[in-house]
């Protein structure tokens, strides 16, 4: 069977237009889906990434947990965040380890910092303070 061009292009375009993976935030530029600032804290920022493939961007990670309130998570395929040792990359929320504490700004004022590596966010509290949190630890505290 002999493809035309057209034919190629026009699966390609289709196949990447329903991709799922995170994209980068582009700070200073993308608004917060939740609260409409616009995102510029390459250190505390957040995004979500349903199943057909939708991004939202949020400029903290409460935000992103505030809208989750709103939204049939059931959809959802990741919760991201950035790493706060390793700026503006993303990871995944679901296995971070979380440090809310008052010397760490964040910008909805939770005071919330995601770290991929528990070691780190355990270093972070031994430097300014704080409790620790799971995910799950997390959704409760900010939901009670």
């Amino acid at each position: 069977m002999k493809y035309q061009p057209f034919t190629l292009i026009t699966f390609l375009f289709i196949f990447n237009a329903c991709s799922t993976k995170p994209v980068p935030i582009e700070y200073g530029v993308d608004a917060c889906h939740f609260c409409s600032m616009t995102i510029v804290d390459k250190v505390h920022a957040a995004e979500v990434v349903t199943k057909k493939g939708k991004i939202y961007k949020f400029d903290a990670t409460e935000c992103m947990i505030n809208f989750m309130n709103e939204f049939d998570t059931s959809t959802i395929k990741y919760y991201l965040s950035n790493d706060y040792s390793e700026p503006e990359s993303l990871i995944d929320a679901t296995k971070a380890t979380f440090l809310i504490s008052e010397n760490i700004p964040s910008p909805m004022g939770a005071y919330l910092s995601a770290f991929k590596e528990k070691n780190e966010a355990q270093k972070v509290q031994d430097e300014k303070s704080g409790t620790l949190y799971s995910w799950e630890e997390l959704l409760i505290h900010l939901n009670n």
